[in-house]
C-alpha cells in the first residue's frame, strides 16, 4: 500500500506541474497576443517624443514633416545631423499625436520643448 500511495503522490504532483506550466504558457501566450495586436495597425493617441520640421520665415513656421523617435537623447542626434545638412528649423518635442505601426500619422498638440 505504500507503493501505491507514493506513485499516487508523484503522479497528482506531475498533473499539477503540467496544469501549473499550461496556464503559465497561457498567460505568456495572451500576452504575445495582445503586443502583435498593439503592432498590427491599430491608430491610437498617445504621447510620444517627435523630430519635427518646419520651414518658413521665424514668425511664420509651418510643421512640414515629423519623425517619431524612441527617446530624448536619440532625437538630438538625429537633430544635429539634420540641422547640419538642411535649412530648416528642427526641434525634438513631446506631443500628441496619431500613431499606428510606430509613424505619427496626424500632430494633435505640441505639449512641450524638449
Amino acid at each position: 500500500m505504500g507503493k501505491i500511495k507514493i506513485i499516487a503522490l508523484i503522479v497528482l504532483a506531475f498533473i499539477l506541474y503540467k496544469g501549473f506550466v499550461a496556464i503559465k504558457n497561457f498567460e505568456i501566450g495572451l500576452d504575445k497576443q495582445v503586443a502583435e495586436i498593439e503592432k498590427m495597425g491599430f491608430e491610437k493617441e498617445d504621447q510620444v517624443i517627435g523630430l519635427m520640421m518646419y520651414l518658413g520665415d521665424e514668425e511664420d513656421l509651418e510643421l512640414i514633416e515629423h519623425l517619431l523617435v524612441e527617446n530624448k537623447s536619440k532625437c538630438f542626434e538625429m537633430k544635429q545631423i539634420a540641422e547640419e545638412s538642411s535649412n530648416a528649423y528642427y526641434e525634438c518635442a513631446r506631443i500628441k499625436a496619431i500613431v499606428k505601426d510606430g509613424k505619427i500619422l496626424n500632430v494633435i498638440e505640441e505639449l512641450e520643448v524638449l
